[in-house]
């Protein structure tokens, strides 16, 4: 059985903590249950020496998780619903819905998009280094919809990937957006890191990759912009933290303040409309709407588009409404 090794060092100023709360939020996939239980078989330790669950953390100490982890399984087709856009010998376009995560992971085998794209491409995806990610050439958010490609050979899966690394990709994201901006167009340039007080977020740091995202104002309501984004460079979670570092959150996204009033005041009767948006659109305001690339066989650029989710659209004509009223 393989085992994945974890170090982690409590960042400085780090408040009063316990050490199952504190790595729970520091390890992907890892809930406080699973941190306590690693726990109690001396898989957590501080200075080579076992701890307790009720451990309080303090700046600077290093922590080793040690996590025994099993082969994981080959991913399974499952008849589960997918928006196929456009299909052909060697690729896919498919509409990723909100909710659904791309490809299988440890802790989450089933219910993906790579598990109901074997089920309905009975000619199979493209071999990749890693088992559970057939055909896989990017990746969208779990919560973030819209479009995909994906490939389904060899020659497709490297050409396309090719240009994801060069940046040659044509795609715009739209978002919902707490705030307005003082210019209809502008760049965020800001780089990008691993949050140092939780792990599974990613933030603006100095000493982060370089990331660029630029965008442009659609409409503006009150308190909240609809925009389409381009990104420069493919970050985790790009636009999400850009936004949120210029105080504009993507509306709804609970990770990076979107689900709270930014701006417009907090009124009983702005509470309630915000509110019933939220209770609509569980989830951040971001759909990948349109992409564009060169075809791996015709070698001409090809362009795909798909239209806002019915949880945007909902959003969007609820601002359109209070706008006019």
């Amino acid at each position: 059985m393989n085992e994945t090794i974890i170090n982690i060092t409590v960042p400085p100023g780090k408040k009063k903590e316990r050490i199952d709360v504190f790595l729970a939020h520091q390890i992907e996939n890892a809930s406080r249950n699973k941190v306590q239980n690693a726990i109690k078989r001396g898989y957590v330790t501080i200075d080579g020496e076992p701890v307790k669950a009720n451990h309080i953390v303090a700046p600077g100490e290093s922590i080793t998780v040690t996590l025994p982890m099993p082969p994981p399984p080959d991913a399974v087709p499952e008849d589960i619903p997918v928006n196929i856009v456009y299909e052909d010998e060697s690729l896919i376009i498919v509409n990723k819905p909100p909710g659904m995560v791309t490809h299988p992971a440890y802790g989450n085998y089933s219910g993906t998009l790579v598990n109901a794209l074997l089920y309905h491409i009975q000619s199979g995806l493209a071999d990749t280094d890693d088992p559970m990610r057939p055909g896989i050439v990017h990746r969208l958010d779990k919560d973030t919809s819209g479009l995909m490609v994906i490939a389904k050979n060899d020659h497709a899966l490297h050409f396309i990937s090719k240009q994801f690394s060069e940046r040659t990709i044509d795609r715009e994201y739209w978002a919902i957006v707490w705030g307005t901006f003082p210019e209809n167009k502008g760049t965020i340039e800001a780089s990008l890191g691993r949050s140092k007080s939780d792990r599974k977020k990613m933030a603006v740091r100095e000493d982060g990759k370089p990331a660029i995202t630029r965008y442009e104002v659609i409409e503006e309501y009150d308190g909240l912009s609809l925009i389409k984004l381009k990104l420069l460079t493919g970050r985790t979670h790009q636009i999400r933290v850009h936004l949120a570092s210029e105080h504009r959150p993507v509306f709804g996204d609970p990770t990076y303040g979107g689900r709270r009033i930014v701006y417009g005041g907090v009124t009983p009767k702005r509470k309630a409309f915000i509110q019933n948006l939220l209770e609509h659109l569980p989830r951040q305001a971001l759909h990948a709407k349109t992409i564009g690339f060169v075809h791996p066989d015709k070698k001409e650029r090809v362009f795909f588009e798909t239209d806002l989710p019915d949880d945007m659209v909902y959003v969007v004509e609820q601002l359109r409404k209070q706008n006019t009223s």
